[in-house]
């Protein structure tokens, strides 16, 4: 069980801290003509991050007052970090609560001032939705007030557990490799394979979500 889960242990390699190094791993991978000279990957990256763009400013309306760089970023800081997990021997950062509750919960916690302080009226209403019986809205005040504040907790465990979760089932099943027969190694690299284009899915799905939910409750404090 031990080594099992030493891929998620930040301190694995002489015992010093430097796997949280991964997290700026992106910068050493992305090649310098990237910031030069137009290629193609450069043009998908910039297509994709314009799509965001227009996504996220639909989500944030018209009378917000934020930014979608702020969200495009975080997108892709956290797409970076779960694909650089998917490599051997690179540290998944993303995999851990304080990295994800480091994101989440500034984020939370910056919106819900912001709101209170300037749309202090609207973040009232907010708790009591609209048609609600006068006999539920104490019961709903209390509701919404809880959801509201499990929102950063849900954001960080998300991703983390997702990140997991694919981690521990590949090396479930590729510590299973010495012990199998020589007839079912091949079905064993198929299902390997097959995990792997599934945690790539998961790896952007997650980022995404991150990012769109954070808009989300950007959106609603103004």
């Amino acid at each position: 069980m031990a080594n099992l889960f030493s891929s998620f242990d930040p301190s694995t390699s002489l015992h010093i801290p430097l796997n949280w190094t991964s997290t700026f791993l992106c910068m050493i991978f992305v090649p310098c003509s990237f910031w030069l000279i137009p290629t193609r990957s450069s043009s998908l990256w910039k297509k994709i991050l314009l799509s965001l763009h227009k996504e996220f400013k639909t989500l944030l309306g018209p009378t917000s007052l934020g930014s979608t760089f702020l969200f495009i970023s975080l997108f892709s800081l956290i797409l970076y970090n779960n694909f650089l997990g998917l490599f051997p021997y690179i540290f998944t950062s993303t995999s851990h609560l304080a990295m994800t509750l480091a994101l989440a919960l500034p984020l939370w916690l910056s919106f819900m001032v912001y709101g209170w302080i300037n749309n202090t009226i609207h973040m009232l209403a907010h708790l009591v939705p609209q048609g609600t019986p006068p006999l539920l809205m104490p019961f709903m005040v209390c509701i919404e007030t809880i959801s509201n504040m499990i929102r950063p907790g849900t954001l960080a465990v998300r991703l983390a557990a997702n990140m997991i979760a694919g981690h521990l089932l590949m090396t479930l099943l590729g510590n299973t490799g010495p012990y199998i027969s020589s007839s079912l190694v091949s079905v064993l690299l198929i299902t390997q394979i097959l995990l792997l284009v599934l945690e790539s899915a998961v790896a952007i799905i997650q980022s995404y979500v991150f990012a769109v939910l954070s808009t989300l409750y950007s959106s609603e404090v103004t």
